[in-house]
């Protein structure tokens, strides 16, 4: 996939977002405020018996450059964040690379950051992966 359609469908930030991103809790979307290299979103997951959601800040002033910065949650300290790169790949597609700060704020979101840190965070990878495996067979 182009970088141009994985970075598109990063920044979508309409009604469809948790069809996108399966990983999304629909109950916990909400959009504050989107403007042309910013947003201002909560998102969150659903675990068994409890939501876990983020307020965050998406900035994407650099084109290939998107990173969203917890400004309040319920699992994570502010200022945390996860940062995308994309870069077109030699025959087509995308390299995407990820920096990913993450600090919980609670028992469950310190349990949860040690989790994926302890994975090499592979489960941030295979949530990414799901989404652009969804967004390939849409054309």
């Amino acid at each position: 996939m182009a970088p141009e359609r994985v970075r598109e469908a990063l920044l979508d930030f309409s009604e469809r977002r948790p069809e996108l991103w399966p990983g999304l809790e629909p109950s916990a979307y909400e959009v504050y405020e989107v403007r042309d290299t910013s947003a201002n979103v909560k998102e969150g997951s659903k675990l068994p018996g409890k939501v876990i959601w983020a307020r965050e800040r998406y900035d994407w002033p650099i084109p290939d450059t998107i990173r969203w910065t917890v400004e309040e949650s319920n699992f994570l300290t502010s200022g945390s964040f996860q940062e995308v790169s994309l870069h077109p790949r030699d025959g087509g597609g995308t390299r995407v690379h990820v920096v990913w700060q993450r600090t919980g704020s609670t028992l469950l979101g310190k349990l949860l950051v040690g989790m994926i840190a302890l994975g090499k965070g592979k489960p941030v990878a295979s949530s990414l992966r799901q989404g652009f495996a969804g967004l390939e067979g849409k054309g």
